[in-house]
Parts: C-alpha cells; sequence; structure tokens
C-alpha cells in the first residue's frame, strides 16, 4: 500500500464505525484452542481500543468459522452420548463464547489507556427469507468430520437493531451480529431459528447500514484489496469508486471465499449511503479510519 499517495487524508472527527473481524482473526494460526483465541483476542482488542482513545463510536461483529467447525465436529463425536445441537445453536453458542472473550480483552485495553467504557455483548437474531433461493441452493461448507453444504441466506433484517442502536446512543461499545447472527424465519405469529449461514460481511454491511454507521470497517491478515493477487500483476488498491469496484468484481477478480464477500459488502455499504468502507489490515485499523491504510471505498472515486 502506498500511505503517502493521492488518497485524501481522513478527518479526525468522531464517528460511528461498525468493525468486522475475521473468524480467523481470532484464531492464532490455525489454532483455536481457547489459550489461542484468547491473545488473538487480546490482540485485536488494541487495535480496536485505540479508535475508542481516538473518539469513535464502535459496533463490533466478528466471523466465527473456526469455532463453529468445532461445535460441530463435538456434535459428530458424542451425538451417540449427548443429542447434537442444530446450527442456530451453535451460532448462538459462539456468539456468546467469542463476544465474552473480545469484551474481557476490549475491558482490559481500555483500561490500560484510562478509559472508562461500557463494553456489551448482545446476542443477535438476523431475519432471512423462508423463499431465498439459497434454500434450493446451498453453498457454505461447514464441519469438519462430515462437511457437509448449508444455505447461505441474504440477511434482510437485524432483528435486534433497535437494542443495538439505543446501547450505541447511550455510549456503550457493542459486540453484535456475531458469525453473522443466528438465521430466522417469520412465518406467520411463528418466529424460529433456521439451519443456515449467513455471511457475516454482508450482515456487517446491513448492520452498518441500520446503525447509522458513518464507516465500516472490515479487518483482514492482508493489507487490503489487490487485482490479480499473488501474481505478477498484483496491484494493491488504495481507494477506489464503488462503481469501479462493481465493475472488478464482475470482470471475476476477486475470490469466492476469500475477497469477495468483503468486497460485497463494502459496496453495498456505499450504495445504501452508509459514507465509506474500507478493506484493512487488522494491526492496521485506525491508520485506515485515518486515511492512511488499507483500501478505500466511496461513492466517487476513480
Amino acid at each position: 500500500m502506498n500511505p503517502d499517495g493521492d488518497r485524501p487524508a481522513g478527518s479526525t472527527a468522531a464517528r460511528r464505525i461498525l468493525v468486522a473481524l475475521g473468524g480467523n482473526a481470532l484464531t492464532r494460526e490455525g489454532d483455536a484452542s481457547p489459550e489461542a483465541q484468547r491473545v488473538a483476542a487480546e490482540h485485536a482488542a488494541e487495535q480496536l481500543a485505540e479508535l475508542v482513545a481516538a473518539g469513535h463510536e464502535l459496533a463490533v461483529t466478528h466471523g466465527n468459522g473456526p469455532q463453529v467447525g468445532n461445535l460441530l465436529l463435538k456434535n459428530e463425536i458424542a451425538r451417540d452420548a449427548v443429542p447434537p445441537v442444530p446450527l442456530d445453536w451453535c451460532v448462538a453458542q459462539t456468539q456468546a463464547t467469542l463476544g465474552y472473550v473480545i469484551a474481557t480483552a476490549l475491558d482490559r485495553a481500555l483500561f490500560r489507556r484510562g478509559i472508562e467504557r461500557a463494553v456489551v455483548v448482545l446476542i443477535t437474531r438476523v431475519l432471512v427469507d423462508p423463499g431465498d433461493a439459497a434454500w434450493s441452493h446451498p453453498t457454505k461448507r461447514i464441519g469438519q468430520a462430515t462437511p457437509r453444504l448449508v444455505p447461505s441466506p441474504e440477511p434482510t433484517r437485524i432483528l435486534d437493531q433497535d437494542a443495538i442502536t439505543r446501547l450505541l446512543d447511550d455510549g456503550a461499545v457493542v459486540v453484535a451480529a456475531g458469525g453473522g447472527g443466528i438465521p430466522m424465519v417469520r412465518e406467520g405469529n411463528d418466529l424460529h431459528g433456521v439451519e443456515a449461514v449467513i455471511d457475516k460481511d454482508l450482515c456487517g454491511a446491513l448492520l452498518a447500514t441500520r446503525i447509522g454507521a458513518q464507516q465500516m470497517l472490515i479487518a483482514t491478515d492482508v493489507a487490503g484489496v489487490a487485482t490479480a493477487y499473488g501474481t505478477r500483476e498484483e496491484r494493491w488498491i488504495d481507494r477506489i469508486g464503488v462503481a469501479s469496484l462493481r465493475g472488478l468484481v464482475a470482470a471475476g477478480e476477486f475470490g469466492e471465499g476469500n475477497m469477495l464477500p468483503k468486497v460485497e459488502a463494502c459496496a453495498r455499504f456505499v450504495e445504501a449511503g452508509g459514507g465509506r468502507a474500507m478493506i484493512a489490515h487488522l494491526d492496521q485499523l485506525l491508520a485506515a479510519v485515518e486515511g492512511g491504510s488499507g483500501t478505500l471505498v466511496e461513492a466517487g472515486g476513480p
């Protein structure tokens, strides 16, 4: 990346920011043991605390792929001893566990900076359409010992978005919609969970829009977005307009299971009038918000 390029410097004015952490950001080199996840969460919390110290309001969402995979493996191994739990329960359990780990780590990081701020974890339900085409075309591979494909429907509404907004308005840092949220369908007067996995970046874009965030920031393990990634023609993108980004998506520049959901989420947020979206390395979150790192996606621009 080129922090000295022609990208406009970011304002230091306080903003409401949605930060999306990948599930792999909460493991260390593939190690999903409790201790490794705790250490990884402490590292992520240091970066989040820097944003809070700079005066920003923060909502945090996170992935849960490795963690849900572990729960499903436990289901498979212990199915003859204890009843296996459905996938929506697994999502809820990992929301609670990872939320607890992130909130505790962030409490410590804020305390070290002399910042008093409530950190709240909210188990979050997300409405999906029972008529979504995803139900007949499962695409999300989950599990380890016996992997299977499950539907990944579009998120249509964050059922707990009003509570999240109120907490943010009251000054709390809110950890919500982990793992894309617990997928729910409403059929008549009946609201119930379903066996599906919602993409966490797409859910993050919807949540960022609904809570009135001015910025959406997706944290990754690379410097930002590149075309021809991994080839001699690789080119890192500092700044791009959403129309140009859509053109790159149409040209097949981004991998389905890697960068594509992230750039799609950024495009949706910007197109919904949410402001600016960024994809940046986890270690460069504050620099990305201030305009010196990562890939910036905006309504205009090249």
